[in-house]
């Protein structure tokens, strides 16, 4: 039976459309995305918490997946050490068909429901540690493997999936189910599905990080200062913080190389 991602899109005749018809007709789709998400809130909030209370015990949080999936799962991975300022090992993507595959696709490694484990053992993955699976489809060997393997070691899992009662929720203790439904061009899971899959992670990773401190107010205190406009962003917040002048807030940032601790140590 074809689930819903793979179902027919509710459009024919695609290559007919004007430029502007297939731009609307695209946006129109795109909009249900939220929605959808939406409906998911109470998932996502016992996933966020079961994922920061392992976090609190030192773990780290994995994502698996493949395609377009691990693809998002890498992005979001990379991105917590510049904005929250956290070791680059605390969040780790792991992608079907290694790092390679984030440029280009490697034929049938999602196929492989033995690899995802193997690729987390790399890791040295331990109980405390919490693994996500990310399949729009929610029927990837390399996702639905990965996650009974954890289940075994008794590693807590999650998943972030776009089609109701799949194999990989079926295996996760938290899942996400954000229903999306059949894709403006057939089976193009990279549209609507990788949308409410970047979303969901978006919001994952944000209130995680909240929950462990991470931020203060609403700013990144803990940002890495790896540019010009992050050191610009950084210095006004700690004269935001503090009332001082941009020269002073900007000598104090580079002395103590995070807002938070050049706010603190006027505080």
């Amino acid at each position: 039976m074809e689930t819903g991602t793979e179902n027919d899109s509710k459009y024919n005749s695609l290559e007919t459309m004007t430029v502007a018809e297939l731009l609307r007709n695209i946006n129109n789709e795109d909009k249900t995305v939220p929605i959808a998400v939406e409906q998911a809130l109470p998932q996502i909030e016992k996933l966020s918490e079961a994922v920061a209370i392992q976090m609190r015990k030192g773990g780290r949080l994995f994502y698996i997946g493949a395609g377009t999936s691990g693809r998002l799962g890498v992005v979001d991975a990379s991105e917590c050490p510049p904005t929250f300022g956290v070791p680059f090992d605390w969040v780790v993507g792991i992608i079907a068909g290694g790092d390679g595959a984030i440029r280009k696709a490697v034929e049938f490694a999602e196929d492989d429901d033995q690899q995802a484990w193997k690729d987390l053992q790399e890791f040295d993955i331990n109980t405390n540690d919490f693994v996500v699976g990310i399949a729009a489809s929610g029927r990837t060997p390399y996702v639905i493997g990965g996650l009974k393997a954890a289940n075994e070691m008794g590693i807590s899992t999650g998943c972030i999936v776009c089609n109701n009662g799949s194999a990989v929720s079926a295996q996760a203790k938290y899942p996400v189910e954000v229903i999306t439904g059949p894709e403006f061009v057939t089976g193009s899971t990279r549209m609507k599905a990788g949308t409410a899959q970047k979303l969901v992670l978006n919001m994952l990773s944000t209130s995680v990080m909240i929950q462990l401190g991470r931020v203060r107010g609403n700013k990144m205190v803990d940002m890495q200062l790896s540019n010009n406009k992050l050191i610009d962003r950084g210095t006004r917040m700690v004269m935001a913080e503090t009332g001082l002048s941009e020269a002073k807030a900007a000598k104090l940032l580079k002395e103590h190389g995070s807002v938070r601790k050049a706010v603190d140590s006027v505080r």
